[in-house]
């Protein structure tokens, strides 16, 4: 046995019941450890191994919890985390065109921006939440408040075809990505995205500027896409195709797309997606809040299609819950398909980490637990009555967790949450900042 002295120093090592580290898909460790080493996973191994090989300066025992890799919540608009509840229980375009755009045209702004991104980073923290890919209007100040807290974001550079307070041309909406992109490109934190709207909102010319743009600087682009059954027929009466086939034609679809909803698909489409390397985000509770449709999970995933999960914005899911959405993403799979088998738990469980990190482009970074990967990593307690007896802890993250049970997170080796307990924000602050915008958006409206 290794003595004391020849032992490896490490930063942290967490201690739990389990392991479940992704990858391999469907293995549980029992009584292992993480060792973390700077920013790094330094190594997984079982905990009386881990003890005689590491002398850690903190260590973290957690014998009833699982640690599993960070969520990434691969489809959000979180400044919207300020417009939660408003206009609720309308169908999607009246929603959007009646009320959110009316409302943003008289609110928002860079501290609008800047405050709700930091009521997210503190409603993700709470649910385990250590990525986003994110797509909304100021991407300097979101990119800016992610960095300020240490949180992983890919942050989208968007595009559309009016006139908004971020940009009032295409020159300008391109100028100002291409700046943003320039300023976070060295970033280990900060990715980018190009994000057009949407097919109905962005014209062929501007897609054709991002496919070469995208092309160039290697960048995702990040588009909500046959999203309702609305969509499909006002492409065919404009452009006599439907979005797919239009995005084909302007040469879009390929594996830097992260095509978001994706309730309306053929199985050509389906087939298509799966050869051209497409990821889908799927975004159950918005798309089920909303009325748009259903995804096709089980189909895409026999085909084998890369598939995420996103909880959407705020305003139309309302919460950041990705142990939840999760859990309805399994659920409803097993609905639309008719077969209990669709997304199993394993399955859901690796789209909710490794589909986002791949999805992103930060799959050698992040969505598993592997040494010599990014430690962002959560503990989730499976030791309450609520998730007792434990027959199986991948049912019970998937069927029985919630975003309570989430205890400790870390993202890059720093630790942001302890005990449930924020690390680097101020509850009471961020509470009291909210409801300022409560009143003044309320005022907004009258």
């Amino acid at each position: 046995m290794a003595s004391v002295a020849s032992s490896e120093p490490c930063d942290c090592l967490i201690e739990a019941g389990f392991v479940v580290p992704i990858e391999p898909q469907g293995v549980v460790l029992e009584d292992h450890a993480v060792a973390i080493s700077g920013d790094r996973i330094a190594a997984v191994l079982p905990i009386d191994q881990a003890r005689v090989r590491f002398v850690p300066e903190q260590t973290v025992r957690r014998p009833d919890a699982a640690i599993m890799p960070g969520l990434v919540n691969a489809h959000t608009h979180n400044p919207m985390t300020l417009l939660r509840g408003i206009a609720d229980d309308l169908p999607l375009m009246e929603w959007l065109q009646n009320h959110v755009w009316p409302i943003e045209a008289s609110v928002v702004e860079p501290k609008f921006v800047a405050d709700g991104v930091t009521l997210a980073i503190a409603e993700m923290l709470r649910g385990g939440v250590t990525c986003v890919n994110e797509n909304y209007f100021f991407p300097d100040v979101q990119a800016a408040v992610y960095h300020r807290y240490g949180i992983r974001a890919a942050v989208g550079l968007p595009i559309i075809d009016f006139a908004t307070v971020w940009a009032k041309t295409a020159d300008e909406y391109f100028d100002r990505a291409c700046e943003v992109h320039d300023q976070w490109r060295d970033d280990a934190m900060i990715t980018t995205t190009f994000a057009p709207h949407a097919p109905y909102s962005v014209s062929d010319a501007n897609f054709e500027r991002i496919r070469m743009l995208s092309d160039q600087l290697n960048l995702p682009i990040h588009l909500h896409l046959h999203e309702t059954p609305q969509e499909i027929a006002d492409s065919m009466a404009q452009h006599g195709q439907r979005p797919m086939a239009r995005l084909e034609r302007l040469g879009l679809i390929s594996s830097n797309l992260i095509a978001v909803h994706m309730t309306q698909l053929t199985e050509g489409e389906i087939h298509l997606c799966a050869e051209r390397g497409v990821s889908v985000v799927h975004c159950p509770e918005s798309n089920l809040k909303l009325a748009s449709g259903l995804c096709p999970v089980a189909a895409l995933q026999r085909a084998g299609v890369n598939l995420a999960i996103g909880t959407d914005g705020c305003a139309s899911n309302n919460d950041l819950d990705m142990l939840g959405e999760t859990r309805t993403a399994a659920l409803l799979a097993k609905g639309v398909a008719g077969d209990a088998t669709a997304l199993d738990a394993a399955s859901a469980l690796r789209a909710a980490t490794w589909g986002g990190a791949r999805a992103l482009g930060l799959l050698d970074t992040i969505g598993s637990i592997e040494p010599g990967k990014q430690a962002d990593l959560i503990c989730v307690d499976l030791g309450a009555v609520e998730t007792q007896p434990l027959h199986n802890v991948l049912s019970q993250l998937v069927y029985a967790a919630d975003r309570r049970c989430v205890t400790d997170v870390w993202i890059a080796g720093r630790r942001k949450l302890a005990e449930r307990n924020l690390v680097d924000i101020d509850h009471a602050t961020v509470v009291a900042n909210t409801r300022q915008w409560r009143a003044r958006i309320a005022a907004s409206r009258r």
